[in-house]
């Protein structure tokens, strides 16, 4: 169960030479964090380790884009994606992150990785109205499941009508 924890507005930031790096089960329990990740978090190995990655999870990051991120990577393909994190104390970070599944010999999705890194200048920008117009639509129905498909109806036609896959508007920012 996720702690409740309300965002404090308060944005935190790491070294563009640093990686924020986990490790999860197949089904998003984290088996790994690195020092930068505990630290920008604000969270202790033992706290974290068996714990699922959405401890982390923003409330003000759309659903419908970890819903394609999770689509994505189970379906075995890596992707590339902006997220907002909160903190431990409710801090939030951005990061662009980079989620690949991890296979065993049989080529069956064992877990995943993702390394996250910061984003470049100004494309939180560009960024932030995209996610705020998806979390509003979300937020206009009663039932999570239903919001979620009406914000990624808007994502996937704002995409095709620029003409792109989301990993092509990622990469254009």
């Amino acid at each position: 169960m996720k702690p409740q924890r309300s965002p404090t507005g308060v944005e935190r930031f790491f070294g563009d030479d640093e990686i924020i790096v986990s490790k999860t089960d197949a089904r998003g329990v984290i088996t790994y964090a690195n020092r930068v990740f505990l630290r920008i978090a604000g969270y202790e190995e033992h706290e974290v380790l068996g714990r699922p990655h959405s401890i982390i999870r923003h409330p003000d990051m759309p659903r419908c884009v970890f819903k394609l991120l999770w689509d994505t990577i189970q379906s075995g393909e890596e992707i590339f994606a902006y997220v907002v994190n909160l903190a431990k104390n409710g801090d939030h970070y951005w990061v662009l992150a980079h989620v690949t599944p991890t296979f065993d010999a049989q080529g069956r999705i064992t877990g995943y990785h993702s390394s996250r890194r910061v984003p470049r200048p100004g494309v939180l920008d560009k960024v932030r109205p995209l996610y705020a117009n998806l979390l509003a639509t979300e937020q206009r129905y009663d039932n999570k499941i239903e919001g979620m498909q009406a914000s990624s109806k808007v994502l996937m036609s704002q995409l095709e009508e620029a003409g792109v896959s989301y990993g092509e508007f990622v990469f254009s920012l």
